[in-house]
C-alpha cells in the first residue's frame, strides 16, 4: 500500500479551502503552512493567463528528509505516509535543506518541525485527508497507488501526469495534472517587483523580491510569481559560525602532526605538545556549544547519541567531534605530563582531525534541495579551509609563545600552499558550467550578485591576496609581523566564505 495525492489544476479553481481545513485541522500558526496555493501568471497585457499550484509535502518513496533526520522524528508508515513525531525532534532544520519541495517548517508553538502528514489520523480512521473533504472542485484526491482499481492508480497509470522534481530522485508521490510546466521549476519564474504586500518575496530573506541572481532576468512575458508564501532561510549566521571554528578546531592539530613529521617537535615542543591541543579544544567546545545554541529544542540534544539514526551525517558527526576531541585531550595529557606524544596518537588525531573538517560535506549532500552544496568538491574545500584555519592560528600562537623562526617559516608555507589552492579551487568551481539551473543561480549571487562584493573584496582580496603577499614577505625577510597580519586576514576571509557559502545555497527558492 501506497498512499498518494493527484491534484487536478484544471479543476482548482484556487479558493485557497485546502489551506484553511488544513490549518483548522492540525492548529498550524499564523504564518506557516502545511499546504498553500501559489499564483503565477503568464503573457503580457491583453493576452495574460493566471495559473495556480497546490504546494505541499509529496511523501517520497526516497524521502531525503527522513534520511538526514538525526533522530528519526520522520519516518515512513507502512502505508507509505511519511510522519512525523514532534517529540522525538531537536529543531536541527536539517529535513528543512533535505526537502526539494519547501514543505517543511519550524512549527513555532513547539519549535519543532512539521508538515503535511497526509492527516494519518484521519486515514486510520477511514476519513479522507481534510483538503480532499473541503475542495469544491474534487480537484484534490488520495487513495491507494498500489491499488489499480483506485482513482488516483487509474489517473496516475492513464493520464498525462507530472510530478515535482523528479530529477532529484526522490520519487514523490503526489501527482498533477494539467499544471503549468512553469510552477514545477521555481527557476523558471520572477517574482512580481510591483511592492504588492502579497508579492514581495525574496529567497534570501523571505520579503522582497531579489535582484542580480537571475530572478529577475526573465524574459518579458514569462512566468511571474503573484502569490506565495514566504520561506526563510533555515540556516543562518550560526551554522556559518560553526564551520569556521570547526574548520580551525580540525586544522590546528593537523598542522602541528604535520609540524611533527617535518621534525619540528624538538624545537618547539611546547607549541606543538600543549598549546596545540588546548587551542583545538578551545575552538571545539565553541564549535559544540554553537552547534547546540541552533536547536530549537536545545535541551533534547542527547538524542543525537540516545535516539541516533545512523543514516544521518550529524549522528556520524556528532561521533567523529567526540572521538576527535578525546583524541585531543590525550595528545594534551600525554604533552604536559609525559613530554612527548607518541607518533600513532598523532596519527590517529590527524585522521579525526580531517574527518571532523570533512564530514560536513557529506551531511551537506544530503541537503538535496540545495544545489550549490551538492559540488563533489566541497570535501576538498573543507580539508583545505582546515589547513588554512589551522595554520593561520598556529602562526599567531607561534609568535605569541615564542616559536622557532623555522616553525614559523614552516607553518607559513602550509597556510601559503593552502590559500592558493582554495582559491584555485574557488574561481574554478564558480567559472566551471553549472550542473543545474539552480547551481549556477546561487554560484552567481557569490559572483556577480548580491554577495559578489563580500566575496570579491572579503575573500579574494582581504581574505587571500594580501595574505598571500604578506607571507610573500615574510619568506624574503623573515619577519613574523607581516606573517601574524596574513593569518588574521586569512581568518577572516575563511570567515566571510563560510557566510557566504551558507547564504548563497539557501537563496535560490526551492518552490
Amino acid at each position: 500500500m501506497r498512499y498518494g495525492f493527484v491534484i487536478d489544476q484544471d479543476r482548482c479553481i484556487g479558493c485557497h479551502a485546502c489551506t484553511v481545513a488544513c490549518k483548522d485541522e492540525h492548529k498550524v500558526p499564523v504564518g506557516v503552512f502545511r499546504t498553500w496555493v501559489k499564483y503565477i501568471e503568464k503573457g503580457s497585457f491583453p493576452d495574460t493567463s493566471r495559473h495556480f499550484g497546490v504546494m505541499r509535502c509529496n511523501h517520497c518513496e526516497q524521502a531525503p528528509c527522513i534520511e538526514i533526520c538525526p533522530t528519526s522524528a520522520l519516518f515512513k508508515r507502512d502505508n507509505g505516509i511519511v510522519d512525523f513525531d514532534n517529540s522525538r525532534c531537536i529543531g536541527c532544520k536539517s529535513c528543512m535543506q533535505a526537502c526539494p519541495y519547501d514543505a517543511l517548517y519550524i512549527d513555532p508553538a513547539t519549535s519543532t518541525a512539521a508538515k503535511c502528514n497526509f492527516c494519518a489520523h484521519r486515514v486510520e480512521a477511514n476519513l479522507e485527508p481534510a483538503c480532499v473533504v473541503v475542495c469544491p472542485t474534487q480537484a484534490i484526491m488520495t487513495g491507494d497507488l498500489d491499488d489499480p482499481q483506485s482513482r488516483v492508480s487509474r489517473i496516475v497509470a492513464t493520464g498525462k501526469v507530472a510530478t515535482r522534481k523528479a530529477y532529484k530522485g526522490t520519487q514523490p508521490k503526489l501527482f498533477y495534472v494539467g499544471i503549468e510546466g512553469d510552477l514545477l521549476q521555481p527557476s523558471m519564474m520572477r517574482p512580481e517587483q510591483h511592492g504588492s504586500m502579497w508579492a514581495d518575496y525574496n529567497p534570501l530573506d523571505g520579503r522582497r523580491p531579489a535582484t542580480g541572481d537571475g530572478a529577475g532576468d526573465a524574459a518579458p512575458g514569462s512566468a511571474r510569481i503573484v502569490y506565495d508564501v514566504p520561506h526563510a532561510a533555515p540556516w543562518g549566521a550560526i551554522p556559518a559560525a560553526y564551520l569556521w571554528t570547526k574548520s580551525i578546531a580540525a586544522g590546528v592539530l593537523m598542522v602541528a602532526a604535520l609540524m611533527f613529521g617535518m621534525g619540528r617537535g624538538a624545537e618547539d615542543g611546547m607549541l606543538l605538545r600543549v598549546v596545540s591541543p588546548i587551542l583545538a579544544l578551545f575552538f571545539l567546545g565553541i564549535t559544540i556549544v554553537l552547534l547546540i545554541a541552533d536547536l530549537k529544542q536545545p535541551w533534547r540534544f542527547y538524542y543525537l547519541i540516545t535516539k541516533p539514526n545512523f543514516r544521518s551525517w550529524l549522528v556520524w558527526g556528532t561521533y567523529i567531534l567526540m572521538i576527535y576531541g578525546a583524541l585531543a585531550t590525550a595528545w594534551l595529557a600525554c604533552g604536559w605530563f609525559a613530554g612527548s606524544v607518541p607518533s600513532s596518537l598523532t596519527t590517529a588525531t590527524a585522521i579525526f582531525a580531517i574527518g571532523s573538517a570533512c564530514y560536513s560535506a557529506f551531511l551537506f549532500a544530503q541537503a538535496k534541495a540545495r544545489d550549490l552544496w551538492q559540488s563533489p568538491v566541497f570535501i576538498w574545500h573543507l580539508l583545505v579551509q582546515a589547513l588554512i584555519g589551522g595554520a593561520a592560528l598556529l602562526i599567531i600562537a607561534g609568535i605569541v609563545f615564542s616559536a622557532g623562526p623555522a616553525t614559523i617559516l614552516a607553518t607559513t608555507r602550509v597556510l601559503l600552499g593552502a590559500l592558493t589552492v582554495g582559491l584555485a579551487m574557488i574561481l574554478i568551481e564558480l567559472t566551471l558550467p553549472a550542473m543545474s539551473e539552480d547551481f549556477r543561480r546561487a554560484a552567481d549571487l557569490i559572483s556577480r550578485g548580491e554577495l559578489s562584493f563580500r566575496f570579491w573584496v572579503g575573500v579574494v582580496l582581504i581574505g587571500t591576496i594580501a595574505p598571500l603577499i604578506l607571507l610573500g614577505t615574510t619568506l624574503r625577510t623573515g619577519g613574523a609581523a607581516p606573517a601574524a597580519s596574513a593569518a588574521m586576514l586569512a581568518l577572516v576571509g575563511l570567515w566571510t566564505f563560510e557566510n557566504l557559502w551558507i547564504e548563497a545555497g539557501q537563496a535560490v527558492p526551492l518552490s
